[in-house]
């Protein structure tokens, strides 16, 4: 650690000090702070926007940020705020962009790995249910990757899988070990018990992100009978031990209304979830089920109301595909983000199963330089229209033309799929969805970002 970084380290804490006596008074002492303070524009656009969002006392924003001092346990409020906003922004995105100068590549802000294949469930439609307990990343390999993540300056790591509470004694050991980062899991919920709370209390930087479909009629159908009440369990569980947690939602064509309803997110609210992570279907592998992709007129409704949720509801949202108007399209292959599979295969995105580069054979610095990464880099974003940021949902053929420009191979051992065969189950879906989403880009005419590291647009708020 340099002294530039020991210095922030130092001040940063006496600030959260200031912070935590009076969050109320002191938050936008504390922010104006920040944006003199941040000299390298770290974290500017981020505190630029909370300052915005919470001028009004009694907005959503502003219950949502003070409920984080009622509800979250204060231990692991200030060692997320260390990990995420300290070293992940800070600290990290200087490093980053050292690197992508040095490298003329990308280097990502997280990290997405899947500590194992298995699963305790079969969810419809789900790719992972295929693969069964067939490949493990060892502990020694997720904690290398951290190790190397951390020299290039990426302190946010996420788990996926199959389920990654599976391998929960390795998670822990991994957030004891690496107290100075964030860490994150997509769970389905069912294995959260009272045990794991205490120890996610003690380790304080580790956050569950809870997958549900809906209510419980859409939940069980997707995940099976008796998922959705564990999963109520669950967030019962978390709450009173004041952990923070948030929901993921994978919306279909079949539970969309649900999603977007009222109803549904005041529940989760009042549930305790701080914030949710929308994903739309993708079919992936043989067993995909391309019938569950949501219709053109689905994803302009969930457009249209996760934008209106934010003006209205304390829970902070991210729509992964219909946010691409805020961060400058696709984020994969490091611009934002990477996936390592549980084979160790380093994939540029989770919903893109193909690679040219293994952990168990590349370092990650080899790996963001590879022809397949770089090809990414170049064509970053695949569409001028924000709206349009996939290169297999909405631009269907830009992934077929990366694979065979590059020879990444697919990474799915029990059916290998051709890109083009994959792309493919997206061309209707994708030239209905054209249409409506240039009409909303002609009426909410934005600046894209079309190139460099991402920088999230204060809108998102």
């Amino acid at each position: 650690m340099n002294v530039s970084e020991k210095v922030k380290r130092l001040g940063m804490k006496v600030v959260y000090s200031y912070l935590d006596k009076d969050p109320t008074t002191n938050i936008p002492k504390i922010l104006d702070w920040l944006l003199e303070y941040d000299k390298e524009k770290g974290v500017s656009k981020q505190v630029a926007a909370v300052k915005e969002a919470i001028s009004e006392p009694d907005s959503n924003w502003s219950k949502l940020i003070k409920s984080l001092w009622t509800d979250i346990n204060a231990g692991q409020r200030k060692a997320l705020f260390e990990s995420l906003v300290v070293n992940g922004s800070m600290i990290g995105t200087p490093i980053q962009i050292k690197y992508m100068e040095k490298y003329n590549c990308n280097i990502p802000w997280a990290i997405l790995m899947d500590p194992t294949s298995a699963c305790n469930l079969k969810c419809t439609g789900c790719w992972a249910a295929q693969y069964g307990n067939k490949m493990n990343l060892s502990l020694e390999e997720l904690d290398n990757i951290i190790k190397q993540g951390k020299e290039h300056g990426t302190y946010v790591y996420l788990y996926s899988g199959g389920e990654p509470l599976i391998r929960k004694d390795d998670i822990i050991k991994l957030c004891e070990k690496h107290k100075d980062c964030a860490f994150l899991a997509f769970t389905n919920g069912t294995l959260i018990d009272e045990d794991f709370a205490r120890e996610m209390l003690r380790v304080k930087n580790f956050v569950p992100c809870i997958s549900v479909e809906g209510f419980e009629e859409a939940t069980d159908f997707r995940r099976g009978k008796g998922t959705y009440q564990a999963i109520i369990q669950a967030m019962k569980i978390l709450r009173e031990h004041k952990l923070a947690f948030g929901i993921s939602c994978c919306y279909t064509s079949r539970n969309v209304e649900v999603i977007a309803s009222d109803e549904f997110f005041d529940e989760m609210i009042n549930l305790g979830a701080k914030f949710a992570w929308l994903f739309t279907y993708m079919p992936i592998g043989a067993d995909a089920v391309p019938e569950l992709m949501v219709t053109a007129e689905q994803r302009k409704l969930m457009y249209h109301r996760i934008r209106k949720f934010r003006k209205e509801k304390p829970i902070f949202t991210l729509d992964f595909w219909n946010d691409g108007e805020f961060v400058g399209g696709c984020i994969a292959a490091g611009r934002a983000y990477i996936h390592i599979n549980a084979n160790g295969d380093i994939e540029p995105c989770a919903f893109i199963h193909y690679s040219d580069s293994n952990i168990r054979e590349k370092t990650l610095l080899e790996a963001y330089q590879s022809p397949f990464f770089r090809a990414y880099r170049d064509n970053q974003p695949f569409n001028s229209n924000m709206l349009r940021p996939c290169p297999v949902l909405d631009n269907p053929g830009k992934l077929t033309e990366m694979v065979e420009k590059t020879g990444a191979k697919s990474t799915d051992l029990k059916c290998p799929e051709e890109a083009g065969d994959y792309c493919n189950k997206c061309v209707d879906t994708a030239e209905k969805w054209a249409t409506v989403a240039d009409e909303l880009w002609r009426q909410f005419p934005r600046k894209p970002i079309t190139s460099g590291k991402m920088k999230p647009h204060k809108e998102v708020m």
